[in-house]
């Protein structure tokens, strides 16, 4: 019961004292008691300091850059934006850079909230459409929103992410596409989301084929191109049917950040950047706590 008052009801000892009918110093051995039982267990957390949690991502992932923030109690992903603009302005991208934009949650988030601007810069679309609805994946509409933020141009991709052989042949033979896809080999920096296994993620949130679906060992995937956790990449049916960046094309990107914050993406996340596929990254403490403890690093604070 004293323990109960104390720590839970938050009453100082003497007001225990007085309403037990007992001496101060009573209360204190028991409360002192309680504590040497176990029944009470008095804990200090360390509180995870974001900019060395980012210098430990760096050295536990071997990544050029990274950015962490404390994990709020709503919206993480809006948070992530004012980080990912810092690392965007660190790069110094010049005129005419090109700014590779992927598709997902994190990236739409990120890219509502606003873009640092950077001067005739070029806004490129990644990847192909899906006919979804769903506001995550429409990335013409991101690569707008980021031109105009960042004060460049967008280059739309009007083209399927997958399709038959045919007419991936086609698109990609179209000179209008052809524009959008030879800025992949000139890509300074690439925004991209980090995708959650099929095994946890709703088929209405990835609208993953079934051949998707059925990948063995994925942990996640940076535009379609699914890793494992060691950062091998798996390969599915229909991938040679995709118009998007290519794997090497994202590696060559001078910098590409991988925007996500969610713990259950911290084994992907890993995987991604294990491939070469992101180089920098921008989450939150949480996520960043989940990648270290799997990476079996202590976090200092």
């Amino acid at each position: 019961m004293v323990a109960k008052l104390h720590y839970e009801g938050d009453m100082p000892q003497v007001d225990i004292a007085r309403k037990l009918g007992v001496s101060t110093a009573t209360v204190s051995r028991l409360l002192t008691r309680a504590r040497a039982l176990g029944i009470v267990k008095i804990e200090v957390l360390d509180l995870a300091v974001p900019d060395e949690v980012a210098g430990q991502l760096v050295s536990a992932l071997g990544l050029k850059r990274a950015a962490v923030v404390d994990t709020p109690s709503a919206g993480a992903l809006p948070a992530l934006a004012a980080p990912l603009g810092n690392l965007l302005k660190e790069e110094n991208l010049s005129k005419d850079a090109v700014i590779g934009i992927g598709w997902g949650r994190a990236v739409r988030e990120v890219i509502q909230a606003g873009l640092p601007r950077i001067l005739d810069t070029h806004a490129v679309a990644l990847t192909g459409g899906l006919q979804q609805s769903a506001p995550h994946f429409q990335i013409n509409e991101f690569v707008r929103q980021a031109a105009s933020q960042l004060g460049g141009t967008a280059h739309f991709l009007h083209a399927p992410y997958v399709s038959s052989v045919e007419l991936r042949d086609a698109f990609l033979s179209d000179p209008f596409v052809q524009e959008t896809t030879k800025l992949w080999d000139k890509l300074d920096c690439a925004i991209v989301g980090i995708g959650l296994p099929h095994a946890i993620n709703p088929p209405e949130a990835s609208a993953a084929t079934i051949s998707e679906r059925d990948i063995g060992g994925a942990v996640g995937d940076v535009i379609r191109h699914y890793v494992d956790k060691d950062g091998k990449l798996l390969k599915w049916d229909g991938e040679e049917r995709m118009i998007a960046a290519s794997q090497e094309q994202l590696r060559n990107a001078k910098l590409s950040i991988g925007v996500a914050a969610t713990v259950e993406k911290a084994s992907g996340i890993i995987g991604a950047v294990r491939s070469g596929m992101i180089n920098a990254l921008v989450t939150d403490t949480a996520t960043a706590a989940a990648i270290l403890e799997i990476c079996n690093v202590k976090q200092t604070g």
